[in-house]
């Protein structure tokens, strides 16, 4: 299907623009997007209807928010609640798309006379330089890693996007030396294919893996709108690129001659200049940052940049590579890259080396993302047990990088939806068929149609698991009746003072049926591991 392409610049020639109109919200929801939008349009002046096909009960938070703020003129707020008219759509001056609709096929969006979104509007009005991160895994952990380093370093920095922040409500406090850190999805950079509205100071590309597939179909139309990070870049701006070896030549419709992985892709395309981050240290030739271990426990980040790109320090001292990154606070190997993509970031910014290292190594994470939440000893043995909340990860490549994060075996929990992904790559971790060092002590797993697609992979290799489950509250139950069994010392070792047992809820799929989403979900199993342990 032909991507759509929008109209180059913005509904709205300027703000005072926006007083008078008729702003139709498509989507309100819960995660905050669609609130910031009402609110933003009503505090401009706008007269606003939202329509979105949850109830209002359905949606009774976000209404509730809204409706209780004495500082909106609510006489200009309409709500059309269940389903969506045509003429809301007709009849508006401009229409804010959610990004998780299709506009192709859409008879609502092609009665549009104008349609934005919160990041496009964004884009159009703010002047303050923009730090943009995409891709498949990763994203989240690289911006809010960013987000803290640049603050921590004296800058006055704003994170949103993705990230469920919508950018609107800092809009009015930013300016040019502002910096902006943007996750942005895939459906969200397909919203601003055409307008001219995002050409980032610096863009990331985390590692790209399969995902969104039961919505593109296939991988070249997916990466094609992670293409639209760099699309308005040019050879002032910096294009940071994975620089390791993935599934390019298998998942890529008709590789391009000369490229091995998607990284390579990119960098022939794009006109920023381009910087590689690797796990292994970089050939001679190529610019950017890499791990290296420096013992068994502590691997390292270096930079080695082109002489303009170095700091003045290192050109003093003639030094070749500087390490921007040292000892980390958050688990996992694949947050190392994360991290260090944040450091290039804080380097390029103009962050000393040896700051960066500091600051970065004081960053605790963030929720969802591998977040350590609770911790409980089994009256039974004494053993030591910590929680892991992972409910972002919502691929299973992520699932499988969560159950190999803690130089450990660990109790795994996944499971859930299927959004059109090949769950092969799980199957075969949780089998050390793929290199991994660990297999989990135990597997419990949630009902979903990922499962579904999950258990016969998982069988074909004699793994065992417990499930699947229909409810998290059962399947915690079962992992606390494991863990204080009689045999447990069997099954999961004798206890070691000063080791801790990793329980590691990292679903792998998406949670749409038991959860609204994956920020719920979460949630949820905090709240559970906390009343049943």
């Amino acid at each position: 299907m032909t991507p759509h392409v929008y109209p180059e610049g913005c509904a709205f020639n300027t703000l005072e623009d926006i007083r008078g109109k008729k702003v139709t919200v498509m989507g309100l929801g819960l995660n905050g997007g669609g609130e910031a939008c009402v609110r933003f349009f009503l505090q401009h002046g706008a007269c606003v209807t939202v329509t979105d096909m949850k109830t209002a009960e359905q949606l009774a938070p976000t209404i509730n928010s809204i409706g209780t703020d004495p500082s909106l003129d609510l006489s200009r707020l309409r709500y059309v609640l269940g389903e969506h008219k045509i003429e809301d759509f007709e009849n508006a001056d401009c229409v804010i798309k959610n990004p998780g609709v299709k506009i192709q096929g859409n008879k609502y969006l092609a009665a549009a006379k104008a349609i934005e979104t919160d990041i496009s509007i964004f884009l159009h009005f703010t002047k303050a330089p923009i730090i943009a991160v995409t891709g498949s895994k990763g994203k989240s952990s690289t911006v809010s890693a960013l987000s803290y380093a640049l603050n921590q370093a004296g800058f006055k920095c704003f994170l949103g996007g993705n990230i469920t922040v919508s950018p609107l409500t800092f809009l009015s406090k930013t300016d040019g030396t502002t910096p902006v850190v943007l996750e942005l999805s895939s459906w969200q950079l397909a919203d601003l294919r055409g307008r001219k509205a995002l050409k980032p100071k610096i863009a990331i590309i985390t590692k790209i893996v399969p995902d969104h597939q039961n919505w593109y179909g296939d991988m070249d139309s997916y990466v094609d709108d992670k293409k639209l990070i760099y699309a308005d870049q040019d050879e002032k701006d910096f294009t940071i690129l994975d620089f390791d070896d993935d599934d390019y030549l298998r998942d890529c419709a008709n590789p391009k001659t000369g490229c091995r992985c998607w990284g390579d892709l990119f960098a022939s395309e794009t006109k920023g200049r381009v910087l590689r981050y690797s796990k292994n240290e970089l050939p001679a030739d190529v610019a950017g940052v890499f791990q290296k271990n420096e013992s068994r426990e502590f691997t390292a980040g270096y930079a080695r940049l082109p002489t303009d790109l170095m700091s003045a320090h290192a050109r003093n001292k003639c030094l070749q590579v500087e390490q921007i990154m040292g000892r980390l606070q958050v688990p996992g190997n694949h947050m190392k890259i994360n991290v260090l993509n944040a450091g290039l970031a804080l380097y390029l910014m103009g962050v000393a080396a040896e700051q960066a290292v500091n600051i970065l190594g004081e960053w605790k994470g963030i929720t969802h993302r591998l977040e350590k939440f609770h911790e409980w000893e089994s009256p039974v043995d004494g053993r030591k047990v910590s929680f892991f909340n992972d409910s972002c990860a919502t691929v299973p490549e992520a699932a499988a990088a969560a159950s190999q994060s803690f130089e450990q075996k660990v109790i795994l929990i996944t499971g859930g939806t299927d959004k059109g992904l090949d769950f092969l790559p799980l199957a075969k971790c949780l089998n050390m068929e793929d290199g991994s060092h660990y297999k989990p002590f135990e597997i419990y797993l949630l009902a979903g149609t990922g499962t579904d697609k999950l258990i016969p992979l998982l069988k074909e290799r004699n793994v065992n698991y417990y499930g699947p489950f229909d409810s998290l509250s059962i399947l915690l139950g079962m992992v606390k009746t494991n863990l204080i069994s009689e045999t447990s010392s069997k099954v999961y070792g004798r206890p070691v003072k000063g080791n801790s047992l990793p329980v590691v809820f990292s679903p792998g799929a998406t949670s749409f049926g038991m959860f609204t989403n994956e920020f719920d979900r979460g949630n949820k199993f905090k709240s559970m591991v906390k009343e049943i342990f």
